[in-house]
């Protein structure tokens, strides 16, 4: 059934339409809306002029911005198509509470990465972390910042000195190689070794202005920490500036360590870390400067040193008082780790050559020779600790590349290197070790069949890899290099692949402490992180084997990789007033959470391997000549005296 038809309809007349047609030309309708405002009282218009005032008001920035966005674009848009200055950010500075934006902040706007959104400054200012003070910056600094650089939307100081090549909107291209295909040419060569030494100046003003003198700088509060209070990051960094040809920086470090350096202090230190960065360090300066200033020194700390060694296995204790000469391990065990009992050879063997002084060497090559007889390995591969009174290996069965046994296997190949390959037993040990790598630790990942040293804990695999892993494929190529097998370069190639990976497949480009792969079928990714492994520590083993592989390669990716790992390392982790920054969070680039430290290593080994692999000179620190101890401190190869 249908409705009934309603009659309360209305009917409209168009007045002038004798055709019948609807006319909605533009005429009729301004006639139409001016008899609707006029049929309008006078309040109703008032309220609507004010109401379209007040929108008006509120949009006018958005639009200006936006307009001023697409004429910047259309400036930019031949320029992004040639090379222009890298754009290295650094950790924002705070915006005080109450304070306006700088102008700049919008006007810098083109620069936005996909890394590194404009919602960085508010978030640090929102999100707080008990390890990672943000030091306000007062109006002086601020000032200063601006005629240094240009302030970017993100607060930001951004380093307009340095080159590079540049994307289209300042974009990362996360599936290529530091963005770039092409042969690098001799210009951006010296560009690359010039960000290097603005790198280490910038880091180096950090420390020089607020941790001079001391062990480590803390770059956000401006202050410092001691660790043996023995100068560490300026001792580490000697040869650093040597090799960047900083002589001004080199000088002034010089004279601290002829009138402030000593060692007649009663601290512990630990042996290793001590004997790598410290005595280490003394002996490269040394070698590469001929001052015997810096040998005096190395004799001082040496000697000081020697008491780790009094104990009843002749496997050394962890740590030493060289101010009393005595030595104990730490207080919660009797144990040593491993790498840390085999990873000071290189150094004191060199003592012994150069002061013609026999007990170092013997002391150390005790050590080997004891740890070369035990049980408990497994085809080559040895346990993390071993127990100071009885020289045994301590809770064995766990194998890994990774921490507290990872320098022992890179120490038995570079002790044969550095002994002109005479020391058969170091050879065997370590050729042995990299068979047992292969059978018991190495796997392929899902869903890509990335190569990884994974861990082995009581027959069960763990495909769990520290970033100090990626030693490994320098190592491999070092010993390819002096005429081992060819199949050590293949697996060093493939494994620079996967720990180049370990920063690519980051939201920061900056790789974890620590990775686990998938491999399962059908996994989505090839790397997963844990939330408590995510920091970055401003690490070298990834830069140390791009180094290394392309010495022996020529092939520039590897060059191309490091640039891009050192541009990262200018966004996510330079503090504008001087330093570079350790994070927690790499898989965070609004905000990486910087936790306020930056390692003595990071001038001693990264910025050392980054220049080194820039460079085509290779006769600058020749591999045939030099053998890098574990803190990247370059010794020499003995001559042979046959």
């Amino acid at each position: 059934m249908h409705s009934q038809p309603r009659q309360d309809y209305i009917s409209i007349n168009f007045a002038g339409q004798g055709s019948g047609n609807y006319n909605n030309g533009k005429q009729w309708r301004r006639q139409s809306c001016w008899r609707k405002w006029k049929q309008l009282s006078r309040l109703q218009r008032s309220l609507i002029l004010v109401l379209l005032f007040i929108c008006g008001i509120a949009s006018y920035p958005a639009v200006t911005e936006h307009l001023r966005g697409l004429t910047d674009g259309d400036q930019d848009t031949d320029a992004n198509n040639y090379l222009r200055p890298v754009i290295p950010h650094v950790l924002p500075e705070p915006v005080k509470q109450g304070q306006l934006p700088l102008p700049e902040q919008t006007s810098q706007r083109k620069l936005s990465n996909k890394r590194g959104p404009p919602v960085l400054h508010n978030r640090l200012q929102k999100k707080g972390n008990a390890s990672d003070p943000v030091v306000e910056e007062n109006a002086a600094n601020g000032k200063k910042g601006e005629e240094e650089g240009v302030i970017s939307w993100h607060g930001a100081v951004i380093d307009t000195e340095q080159g590079t090549e540049g994307t289209k909107d300042g974009e990362i291209k996360e599936d290529s190689p530091a963005n770039q295909k092409d042969k690098p040419t001799n210009e951006s060569e010296g560009n690359w070794l010039e960000a290097v030494q603005q790198a280490f100046r910038h880091a180096w003003k950090g420390y020089k202005d607020f941790a001079w003198g001391h062990d480590e700088l803390r770059p956000l509060s401006k202050s410092y920490s001691e660790w043996f209070g023995l100068g560490l990051t300026l001792i580490d960094a000697l040869d650093t500036m040597w090799i960047l040809g900083l002589k001004e920086e080199f000088e002034e470090a010089r004279t601290w360590v002829a009138t402030e350096l000593t060692f007649n202090k009663n601290v512990d230190v630990n042996l290793f870390e001590s004997t790598i960065r410290i005595l280490g360090g003394l002996l490269s300066t040394y070698h590469l400067t001929g001052d015997t200033l810096f040998l005096d020194k190395a004799k001082d700390i040496g000697s000081r040193l020697m008491p780790a060694f009094n104990t009843p296995s002749k496997i050394p204790y962890s740590d030493v008082n060289i101010g009393k000469g005595t030595a104990h391990p730490p207080r919660w065990t009797s144990d040593s780790t491993v790498a840390e009992v085999t990873s000071i050879q290189l150094e004191f063997r060199e003592l012994s050559r150069l002061t013609e002084e026999p007990q170092y060497q013997a002391a150390v090559a005790e050590v080997m020779k004891q740890v070369h007889k035990l049980d408990g390995k497994l085809d080559g591969l040895v346990p993390m600790f071993i127990n100071t009174n009885n020289g045994q290996f301590t809770h064995q069965g766990i194998y890994t590349l990774g921490a507290r046994a990872d320098s022992y296997y890179e120490y038995l190949l570079k002790q044969w290197i550095q002994g002109g390959k005479k020391e058969i037993q170091l050879l065997e040990d370590y050729l042995q070790a990299i068979e047992g790598v292969k059978k018991n630790l190495l796997q392929k990942s899902s869903p890509n069949g990335l190569t990884f040293v994974g861990e082995l804990s009581h027959g069960q695999f763990s495909p769990k890899m520290d970033h100090l892993v990626c030693f490994l494929p320098g190592t491999l190529a070092l010993g390819a290099h002096h005429g081992l097998p060819a199949d050590h370069m293949e697996l060093a190639k493939q494994l620079m692949e996967t720990c180049y990976q370990m920063y690519v497949q980051m939201e920061t480009g900056l790789s974890p402490e620590i990775v686990h792969f998938n491999m399962h079928q059908g996994s989505n990714r090839d790397i997963d992180v844990k939330l408590a492994d995510r920091h970055n520590l401003l690490r070298p083993e990834t830069v140390e084997s791009l180094f290394y592989l392309y010495r022996f390669t020529k092939d520039h990716k590897y060059q191309e990789w490091g640039w891009e790992i050192l541009r990262n390392f200018n966004k996510y982790t330079k503090v504008p007033s001087g330093g570079y920054t350790s994070i927690n969070n790499v898989r965070d680039p609004d905000y990486p959470s910087p936790r306020d430290k930056m390692e003595s290593f990071f001038l001693g080994e990264t910025l050392k391997y980054l220049y080194l692999l820039f460079s085509d000179d290779h006769n600058l620190i020749s591999l045939d000549q030099y053998v890098f101890n574990t803190e990247a401190h370059p010794l020499p190869i003995w001559p042979s005296t046959a």
